[in-house]
Parts: structure tokens; sequence; C-alpha cells
């Protein structure tokens, strides 16, 4: 019985191999932005304590020393969140490349894999016709010698 050789099979095994570089990349930027939206998370927090901070030592006595670091701190840390949103929305755009990236060599890989479906399909026809013509060729040889 002849063995099936698919003629671009070097091709879909590129394919496979992209497929699971964009799978890679995609993973990565998942976790550069979760990575950032915990330090924004983090420095929200950080916003809050000081907010809190400033609060008591406002109601409490007056240490105005302490309540211009306060304040001086709070302004860092919305300095700090202004551009950890920005990183975080750069991660974001990155994760939605990668994603597209992903979704495009997927559907490459899925096109070389229909294409070596339908290859096969083709094979499995032209065996199945051969076999069934020396089967007729068998039994018209084994005819004519009957008689």
């Amino acid at each position: 019985m002849a063995k099936f050789m698919y003629k671009m099979q070097n091709i879909l095994e590129i394919k496979y191999k992209l497929e699971n570089q964009a799978k890679t990349n995609y993973a990565n930027a998942r976790a550069k932005l979760n990575e950032e939206q915990a330090k924004l998370r983090a420095l929200l927090e950080k916003q809050m304590c000081y907010e809190n901070k400033m609060r008591s030592l406002m109601s409490s006595r007056l240490d105005i020393i302490e309540i211009k670091v306060c304040k001086s701190a709070i302004e860092k840390t919305k300095s700090d969140i202004k551009h950890q949103i920005l990183q975080t929305s750069v991660a974001e755009r990155n994760l939605e490349q990668a994603r597209i990236k992903l979704y495009e060599v997927m559907n490459d890989r899925k096109i070389h894999e229909k294409l070596k479906e339908n290859a096969f399909e083709d094979f499995m026809k032209e065996l199945n016709a051969q076999e069934s013509k020396e089967i007729d060729e068998l039994v018209s040889y084994t005819y004519g010698k009957a008689r």
C-alpha cells in the first residue's frame, strides 16, 4: 500500500512553530499587562494610605512639615499613577496586537491543515480508484481464463 506524503509538510511544521511563538508572545504580553495592572493597584492603594494619613494629620495637632511631606508624597504618587496608567494602556495595546497576530497565525495554520486534509482525501480517492482498477483487471483476467 502506498504511503501518503504531504508535499508542504515542512511549511505546516513552520506554521506550528510560528503559532507556538505567537502563543508565547501573547502569554508574555498578558503577563506584562497583569504586572502593570498590579503596579497601578499598588500605587492607588499607596495614594489612599497617604490621603488617610493626611486626613489624620489635619484632624490631630497640626504639624505643618509633616503635612507638607504628606502632600508632596500624594502629588508624587498621583504623578506615578498617571505614568502607570500610560504604561498599562501600552501593555493593553501590546496584548491586543499579540492577540491579533495569534489569530492570524492560527488561521494560517488551520488553512494549511485543511489543505493537508484535502490532499489526503485526494490521495485516498486515487488509491481506491487504483485498487478498484486492479480488482477489475484481476476479475477480467480470471473470467477470461475460465472461458
